[in-house]
């Protein structure tokens, strides 16, 4: 049994939910999203609470997917979600251009310029090496910090790079230190 997927989901106050089909339209303080559910489980509304029902154990790998799908959608109406980044490196820095493109200065010879996608804010700290990305949808604020990190991945050999917040790195030995 499912122990995530048996959870009920406590709808906080100032949220609307609205299940059509296998579609779970959660509306609240921050904004509005729709989460589609894995085929079989459905969603139902029982005393405050949003609880995910599977038919039979065939459905029971996406039992506790689907609670946690829904479950990430009523926090992000409510509290949002953020994703830290920090810029480790001589010269290389982010910065704000416009409201919606992050310019990034990595060592390369050119500038990239990152376009913000639709439901995520970006805020860079006063030293320029400091991200913060804010949005309501864990799956898309996750996605631009991961793709903001592939721009530059932390070398394993001087830890310079974009990493996330509190990253721990393991840092390799040059060739000098391999005897």
């Amino acid at each position: 049994m499912s122990r995530i997927g048996k959870k009920p989901i406590p709808i906080p106050k100032g949220v609307t939910v609205k299940i059509e089909g296998n579609t779970v339209m959660v509306q609240g303080p921050k904004g509005k999203l729709d989460t589609s559910l894995p085929s079989g489980i459905t969603m139902e509304q029982k005393d405050g609470n949003l609880v995910a029902i599977r038919p039979d154990d065939a459905h029971s790998a996406v039992h506790g997917l689907a609670r946690a799908l829904v479950n990430n959608a009523v926090d992000g109406v409510t509290k949002g979600w953020t994703r830290e980044l920090e810029i480790v490196g001589i010269g290389y820095r982010a910065e704000m251009k416009g409201k919606g493109t992050v310019v990034f200065s990595l060592g390369y010879s050119h500038p990239i310029e990152y376009p913000l996608p639709g439901g995520v804010d970006c805020a860079v700290d006063a030293k320029l090496t400091k991200l913060t990305l804010n949005g309501i949808d864990r799956q898309k604020v996750g996605q631009v910090a991961a793709e903001m990190r592939s721009l530059r991945p932390p070398d394993p050999y001087k830890n310079k790079g974009v990493r996330y917040a509190g990253e721990r790195l393991k840092k390799k030995v040059g060739k000098t230190g391999a005897k």
